[in-house]
């Protein structure tokens, strides 16, 4: 019950609490071989289950217990400052790693997983409850910098622990969990002191220390955003989060290598024995359509174009329903930074290489939901051109984006538009599967308070009906 706890404690007196929580809560000593340097935990589901830890420098990987059975973690990846490199932020600093990351392989149908006193929930087969959240961090950039100290205007902390409490199987972050690229301005008390660059002390602020409950409430599925693309963050996404084994030229230590640690192969993650999620790598799809020619989008379109016939083929597994997760919405509205209180349709590079390899429905047969970040909103689209409906869950602590409320129109080409249900609110959202019928779920999505902002329905078949519809506040 630790993750519950800790929930509680949180909703009730803030984070500082939190933070007092997980120091106080270190292991004792005959359970785990340095139990107090453990700085976070958590499970990763697919496509290879695991366990990692982040611990201190200098210290051996924790001793991880299963049903009672012990096993020592491995080092994936020791600590040190990550080579310098040229990045999107300026100014810059090199990326100070002061932690080792661990993993140990998790193997099908444990019960119970502990290292120390610090309890983890375990895959379930067939999750039921599904949180889906994403773009969680503060940003902080050479243009603007959202008030990180204030729990109202940068709520992430409420948003895990109000998400743990709900006791959920399995949670789904859809990209960009850092955002600390740059100083807090002197004259910004609101971000005064913050932690800043791409190393672990800004992900440990931005990611890790806020997310505590809901790490250890339930296993996760991460998502790679763009600000997590090796111009960015993504020397810690491939040191802490990526679901390959590390590898020096994954690393984005080396800029030349870029071209391949900037797209990842997409895989599948089993949600029972009727569905799967499909996770998609879009960190380099950008906004713009991808110019013929240019040799930049050229190598984007070559890779994507791949990478989603690979999607086609897993969605091609008989007998299951797919849900397709990408960064970047394919068939959703974003504001338009070009053209300030007017919107664009969908993600023009995505709906490039899927119009290639699928024609005008976009999605493969056998996807039946599109899960997605990025925009700083809720949204919920259903198609009467029969088009795969949209979630979009880009609301979990990031500056949201403004008021532009959408009405009409199509996201892409062929696709018409039934109903669109939208809040710039922050929050998240509760995927629940039906008792009886396994492949329909009701969708709920909250406010930070827990208070309820819409409920829709997505029975088998794909048709997406929520209540109330249009806007909502």
């Amino acid at each position: 019950m630790y993750h519950k706890e800790l929930a509680r404690l949180l909703l009730a007196t803030g984070t500082g609490l939190l933070t007092a929580a997980l120091v106080g809560c270190a292991a004792s000593p005959t359970q785990s071989r340095e139990p107090a340097a453990v700085q976070a935990a958590w499970v990763k589901a697919g496509p290879h289950p695991q366990v990692r830890a982040v611990v201190a420098a200098g210290t051996q990987c924790p001793t991880l217990h299963i049903d009672g059975q012990s096993r020592n973690m491995v080092l994936r990846v020791q600590a040190g400052t990550a080579a310098a490199r040229p990045t999107a932020a300026s100014p810059s600093k090199p990326s100070v790693f002061d932690v080792g990351v661990c993993e140990a392989d998790l193997r099908a149908g444990a019960r119970t997983i502990r290292i120390g006193d610090r309890a983890l929930a375990p895959i379930k087969e067939g999750p039921t409850r599904i949180i889906v959240l994403g773009d969680t961090g503060c940003r902080i950039s050479a243009t603007t910098a959202q008030p990180c100290n204030d729990t109202a205007k940068w709520p992430f902390a409420q948003v895990a622990a109000r998400a743990a409490a709900m006791a959920p199987d399995l949670v789904i972050h859809v990209g960009d969990y850092h955002y600390r690229e740059s100083p807090c301005p002197a004259q910004l008390p609101g971000c005064a002191g913050s932690a800043w660059g791409y190393g672990w002390d800004s992900w440990k602020a931005d990611f890790f220390d806020p997310a505590a409950p809901l790490l250890a409430a339930a296993p996760w599925v991460f998502l790679r955003g763009n600000h997590e693309e090796c111009m960015r963050a993504g020397q810690g996404w491939f040191r802490l989060l990526a679901p390959e084994p590390y590898a020096a030229r994954r690393s984005c230590d080396d800029p030349a290598n870029d071209d391949e640690a900037d797209y990842s192969d997409p895989y599948a993650v089993s949600l029972g024995r009727t569905s799967q999620l499909i996770v998609f790598d879009s960190s380099r799809a950008g906004y713009r359509p991808l110019v013929k020619g240019n040799s930049r989008d050229e190598l984007t379109r070559s890779r994507y174009v791949s990478q989603l016939r690979a999607v086609t083929a897993l969605a091609a597994a008989p007998n299951l329903h797919s849900w397709f997760a990408s960064h970047h919405p394919v068939l959703a509205f974003a504001p338009d930074p070009a053209h300030p209180g007017s919107a664009f349709p969908g993600n023009a590079a995505l709906q490039q290489t899927l119009r290639e390899v699928n024609g005008e429905a976009y999605f493969a047969p056998g996807v039946q939901l599109a899960l997605h970040g990025h925009v700083h909103w809720f949204e919920a689209i259903g198609f009467a051109s029969g088009h795969v409906p949209t979630l979009v869950a880009g609301n979990g602590g990031d500056d949201v984006d403004i008021d532009l409320p959408i009405s009409n129109g199509s996201p892409a080409p062929g696709a018409q538009m039934a109903q669109i249900t939208q809040s710039n609110t922050f929050g998240f959202l509760l995927l629940q599967r039906d008792s009886v019928d396994q492949n329909k779920w009701a969708l709920t999505a909250f406010r930070v308070d827990g208070s309820v902002l819409t409920r829709c329905e997505l029975p088998e078949g794909g048709a997406l009906r929520c209540d109330p519809s249009g806007w909502v506040r």
